[in-house]
């Protein structure tokens, strides 16, 4: 039996949130859909994520934009085959509304990250790229974004 993208890359991201970085494994996200030029995660508005105001808390917001970034980035760094880190150097944030939802994260940045591992992956030379992620509410919002961010991210072949 094969299983399809989404529920391979699930089960990393349940592995990654398990093992390395339980605040991830805590806000219990889910990737929704992911191809090298989108990715979308769910983070469900549970009690666990949310604040006094009963709305998403800011940290579980900025875990959400760091995984829609970081998964696009991480799936480009594979087909590489090269050992390429990656973090993020800076965070830009506006939040427009309240997150009383579950909240998804949408980046479409895909082919400018694919050109950075590329270049990262001939030269060896750090690359920082601005990475863009919109985040929606469609239970509440429809289609108005409730927050964007602005991710630096930082890749370099350390092979």
């Amino acid at each position: 039996m094969r299983f399809s993208t989404v529920v391979k890359t699930n089960r990393t991201l349940w592995a990654l949130g398990f093992f390395k970085i339980p605040l991830i494994f805590f806000c219990r996200p889910k990737i929704h859909e992911i191809s090298d030029d989108k990715c979308v995660i769910r983070i469900p508005c549970k009690r666990r994520v949310k604040n006094h105001v009963k709305s998403m808390y800011i940290g579980a917001l900025t875990i959400g934009a760091d995984l829609a970034g970081g998964f696009l980035a991480m799936r480009h760094i594979e087909k590489t085959g090269k050992k390429i880190i990656l973090i993020f150097k800076d965070v830009h944030a506006d939040y427009l509304k309240l997150v009383e939802g579950d909240a998804y994260f949408t980046c479409n940045d895909g082919a400018k990250i694919k050109e950075a591992v590329r270049l990262a992956a001939e030269t060896g030379e750090r690359q920082n790229i601005p990475v863009d992620i919109t985040v929606k509410v469609p239970s509440h919002l429809g289609d108005e974004p409730a927050a964007q961010y602005t991710l630096t991210l930082s890749i370099k072949d350390k092979g």
